[in-house]
């Protein structure tokens, strides 16, 4: 993503007063690198927890070493794990988690193959899960991994503008 549109989804969280936090793996800081680059982020942004290795997963997110044996380091379930331990050591607005596979090795298999990622959004008590898979290098998946969070994030505060607008006419019509 571009750093003006950076600044535009740094803008959003401003207008509406929101905060973000991220919990990463996979992209190693590169996600919390990337947002700060938008204007007003230091306003916005919590900060990020980096927990590349299952041990800093378990010890600074409560990740469960149940999950990490049972379910490995890249699944969903962690992810979920990742999220609300974040929540509870920075609690956002909105909270970002994400793990997966960049390159081979670690929990790769055919149904789970290199340039699968995990990610959980948190935002008012209401998680969304998603599993999305990406081609290309480690590099580039990591590049596509933190576009398509902040993607995402754009889709959620226009969710959000939209709700709050009509909260707003709501309002304004009860006022009347």
């Amino acid at each position: 993503m571009e750093t003006p549109e950076i600044d535009n989804l740094v803008k959003k969280f401003l207008q509406f007063k929101l905060t973000i936090a991220f919990a990463e793996s996979c992209t190693a800081g590169l996600l919390a690198s990337e947002f700060s680059k938008g204007v007003g982020s230091s306003e916005v942004l919590l900060g990020s927890v980096v927990t590349y290795h299952p041990l800093a997963k378990h010890k600074l997110l409560g990740v469960s070493q149940d999950s990490l044996s049972l379910y490995t380091a890249e699944s969903q379930q962690v992810t979920n794990e990742m999220v609300m331990g974040l929540h509870k050591k920075l609690p956002a607005d909105v909270c970002v988690a994400i793990t997966g596979l960049c390159g081979a090795g670690a929990s790769e298999a055919d149904i789970k193959p290199v340039g699968t990622m995990f990610f959980t959004f948190l935002h008012q008590n209401h998680a969304t899960e998603v599993r999305q898979e990406f081609e290309g290098d480690c590099v580039s998946v990591r590049e596509q991994a933190v576009d398509f969070i902040f993607t995402r994030l754009g889709e959620l505060l226009e969710r959000y503008s939209e709700r709050y607008a009509a909260e707003a006419v709501e309002t304004r019509t009860k006022k009347s």
